[in-house]
């Protein structure tokens, strides 16, 4: 028996041996440090990078528009990441759950490879999430930096993050942070300034989209707080807002110490916040493309910098640093990736590029140690997104895509981004605020009554659009109605003649002109003209009648020829879809706070012309606005308006008569 008992003994001790072992051993197979969000991101990155074939590193640094790709392509190519350009949706007027469910489905692409890597999403979400439809748009960033208001930057950077969250993406290619020297510019809207202390300042977006930095993170080191923050982008690295006449994707010339002073300081703020990405320039300096230019990406951005997020290329940018475009393709993407871009956007012929990179690695004339850099640095922003532990989005902030709350917010930037340039004719006929009760009030202007026009560029299309039915908003008319008396009478031309406005005995009129909605190169303009009509109606109009001119742009524009027949005149920048923050300030809700953000000259040819320039000779200068004070009610009428200030003290006398009145019966 107790033989017996000791071979079921050594028989049971051998087989929970061999159990421990295989546990042991499965164990050590399912237990991956890369999949384990406990482990240091240093130490995930490298046990991921360690795993990865040549092929699913050199995918790692591909992105391609939503376009060119389907589940498929990311699973077999090993996509990195995938984009929507200008315009680029799921379908028209998609809701926020037709993004979700379209970005879901190329994840589960991405996830369903070897090693299951996340791709990451992005878009250009430059004010506010503007290619989505119903979205909260935002004053573009020249508005923006009128206000002079980081806080207010940081609160638009929280709400953009929300709305981008909420169609499921993770990364917005934002802020702009190009210093505009020169208007002439066709992106020069999206720069905050010709200052490069208020685009510092202004740096503070970054914030509000990523998230407060923790106290003692390493500077240049990305950080996103949480899956309601997104990745932002610092752009275009550098110089971009420098070039000759103000021609995009040209040429910026200037020395290190003017590159240093102008066009860098901006990135300085932004990788001690701990921005997450940087995108290269098109442009040039000193004519050595971006593109192309290692000094300045992998020495002094990477190295002195100490920047450790990953360095994105521009649409198609690295096959435009050959004269003609893509003229030699191969040399292209070995002077790009050997320059220090770790991301290429294609946008759409990735079999090309990873046939060539493969090429160029097998061939040693690009290291293994240039590509592992790339990966490492966007598996580490990818790890800080927290999108290995949630890769797939949910429909839990859906609702928050043009939430009141947003637009709320977004009313405020525009009424502290509106700059008043004249009130009056002289010094003690101040035409602003406007009275809200009148006989009958004129509104003209082709800017009037298209919320197009009023959102500019980046908005749903990349060129922007005209009319009302493209997205949601409030025309500057329709706010006009919203905010006089109900027995105000409102007329509204957009070219009304002369003749017209004598015979109608308006008591005011309010001309809203100004540019058409233009991206980039299409911008680009050699003379700063105000669109046709608007020339004619402040002459037919302002030569007529008392009137207030508001002009919507992206830049100053030519006004001086008119200036002196106008009363009031009004900076309104490209104010998004709250025309009701126009209105507020414009009838006296609340006071005029905005000041210029760059100088508005007299005619094109002063230009280029900065504060502090010898020759500087400005119509209005950096930093000119007029204020205003708040008026609760006004009317036409002098003496309404003096007839209402005897009322507080009409109520105080009643008062008192009653109180001595109930004294004298008690």
């Amino acid at each position: 028996m107790s033989r017996v008992i000791g071979r079921v003994l050594i028989l049971w001790v051998g087989i929970m041996v061999i159990g421990w072992g295989c546990r042991g051993a499965m164990g050590e197979e399912e237990y991956i440090r890369y999949k384990d969000p406990k482990q240091p991101v240093a130490v995930r990155v490298q046990d991921l990078v360690g795993r990865m074939t040549l092929e699913e590193k050199i995918g790692q640094m591909v992105q391609i528009d939503r376009i060119a790709a389907t589940p498929d392509i990311l699973k077999n190519y090993y996509i990195g990441s995938l984009l929507s350009g200008g315009g680029s949706v799921p379908l028209p007027q998609a809701t926020a759950s037709d993004w979700v469910n379209m970005v879901n489905e190329f994840q589960k692409g991405a996830l369903s490879t070897r090693l299951g890597i996340p791709m990451i999403y992005g878009i250009d979400a430059v004010h506010g999430h503007n290619t989505v439809y119903n979205a909260t748009i935002f004053p573009h960033n020249v508005g923006l930096g009128a206000t002079r208001e980081p806080a207010l930057l940081r609160r638009i950077g929280e709400a953009t993050a929300t709305e981008v969250r909420a169609t499921g993406i993770p990364y917005v290619f934002a802020p702009c942070i190009a210093v505009c020297r020169d208007p002439r510019w066709g992106r020069c809207y999206e720069s905050y300034s010709e200052d490069p202390k208020v685009v510092q300042e202004m740096t503070e977006i970054i914030l509000g989209l990523q998230g407060e930095i923790p106290n003692g993170s390493r500077n240049g080191v990305p950080y996103v707080d949480g899956k309601n923050k997104v990745a932002a982008c610092a752009k275009h690295f550098v110089g971009d807002g420098g070039t000759t006449k103000g021609i995009n994707e040209y040429n910026t010339v200037t020395d290190m110490h003017g590159l240093l002073n102008i066009h860098m300081p901006a990135y300085y703020d932004s990788i001690i916040k701990g921005v997450s990405t940087v995108m290269v320039s098109y442009s040039s300096w000193n004519g050595i493309k971006m593109h192309e230019n290692h000094d300045l990406i992998t020495e002094f951005l990477k190295g002195t910098l100490k920047f450790k997020g990953f360095v994105i290329s521009d649409w198609e940018g690295i096959d435009r640093i050959t004269s003609p475009p893509h003229s030699n393709y191969t040399y292209s993407v070995q002077a790009g990736v050997q320059a220090g871009i770790d991301m290429i956007m294609l946008p759409y012929n990735f079999t090309e590029f990873i046939d060539d990179l493969t090429y160029l690695v097998k061939s040693n004339l690009i290291s293994m140690d240039r590509i592992d850099d790339a990966v490492e640095r966007i598996l580490l922003v990818k790890f800080n997104l927290g999108l290995f532990e949630n890769p797939i989005a949910d429909l839990s902030l859906v609702n928050e895509v043009g939430s009141q709350a947003h637009r709320d917010l977004a009313r405020e930037a525009v009424r502290k981004s509106l700059v008043l340039l004249k009130n009056g004719k002289n010094g003690n006929d101040s035409m602003l605020p406007l009275p809200k009760r009148a006989s009958n009030i004129l509104v003209a202007g082709s800017h009037a009554d298209n919320l197009g026009y009023q959102c500019g560029g980046w908005t749903i299309t990349w060129q922007g659009f005209s009319g009302n039915n493209a997205t949601s908003g409030t025309t500057i008319l329709s706010a006009i109605n919203s905010t006089i008396d109900r027995d105000t009478n409102v007329v509204y031309l957009e070219n009304p003649d002369s003749e017209y406005i004598k015979s109608n005995n308006f008591d005011y009129a309010i001309v809203v002109v100004g540019e058409h909605p233009y991206t980039e190169s299409a911008g680009d303009s050699q003379t700063l003209t105000l669109a046709d009509p608007g020339p004619n109606v402040i002459n037919n109009v302002c030569g007529t009648v008392k009137c207030v001119v508001i002009i919507v742009s992206g830049r100053p524009v030519v006004i001086e020829p008119y200036i002196t027949s106008i009363d009031a005149l009004v900076a309104a920048w490209l104010p998004g879809t709250e025309g009701l923050g126009v209105t507020d300030v414009l009838f006296g809700d609340y006071g005029f706070t905005g000041k210029l953000p760059r100088t508005w000259f007299k005619t094109v040819d002063q230009l280029p012309m900065n504060v502090g320039d010898l020759h500087y000779d400005p119509l209005f200068p950096f930093g000119y606005g007029l204020t205003t004070k708040t008026m609760v009610a006004r009317s036409v009428s002098t003496a309404g308006v003096e007839g209402k200030a005897y009322l507080p003290i009409v109520m105080m006398f009643l008062f008192v008569g009653l109180y001595f009145q109930g004294k004298f019966l008690a």
